[in-house]
């Protein structure tokens, strides 16, 4: 690897490329490897396997099979051309491709949903206020050595006004599950002990 940029420490960043340079790079750049790692069927491929396997989705994996030769048969000039296609590209095992299809056509577009799942909506992000971040901070670097539960629980009795206080400033956020304000506040004074202790570690 390192002679092929043998050449490389002769130019300096803001050279301009002259035609012997511009050769050199073509040379490098032609011995570069272009490997494909993933090969892909085409668009219009994947749409016919998909119709086969949505057709013989609940299928016996005898009955798939059986239903699977007759497919091939009947659609020898798209499988023959796909298969061109992969070997032009690169694809080694030419045996193998048969198996790539029906193994496309059993195993994922049979279970692939024609649905796209709706994207799940993110909870809410609550900030917590900089005031209740610094007095946990102060606290935990105190009680390091307590198990997070206990300390928290400490914590708790021990700041009934500054929690008062950032509770009331959710509220105001329009915040008003007090679960979900317990939740929050408890998981931050979790993660930041994790924090804390990991850095005091060091």
């Amino acid at each position: 690897m390192s002679a092929l940029f043998e050449t490389e420490n002769k130019y300096t960043r803001h050279e301009p490329l002259s035609d012997d340079d511009i050769e050199i790079v073509d040379d490098i750049t032609s011995r570069l490897d272009h490997t494909i790692y993933r090969f892909k069927f085409t668009e219009e491929f994947m749409s016919e396997l998909y119709k086969f396997a949505k057709i013989h989705q609940y299928d016996h994996r005898k009955d798939f099979k059986e239903a699977w030769t007759k497919w091939t048969e009947e659609n020898s000039d798209i499988i023959i051309n796909e298969t061109d296609r992969l070997i032009a590209l690169g694809y080694k095992n030419e045996e193998n491709i048969d198996d790539k299809m029906f193994k496309s056509a059993r195993y994922y577009f049979r279970k692939k949903s024609p649905v796209k799942p709706e994207p799940k909506q993110r909870r809410q992000y609550i900030s917590v206020d900089s005031d209740l971040l610094e007095t946990m901070d102060r606290h935990i670097v105190v009680n390091r050595d307590s198990k997070p539960e206990s300390a928290f629980i400490l914590f708790c009795k021990e700041n009934e006004d500054i929690l008062r206080q950032s509770i009331g400033q959710f509220l105001i956020k329009g915040v008003n599950d007090t679960q979900l304000i317990q939740a929050k506040i408890k998981k931050t004074y979790k993660n930041r002990y994790f924090l804390l202790v990991k850095q005091s570690k060091k």
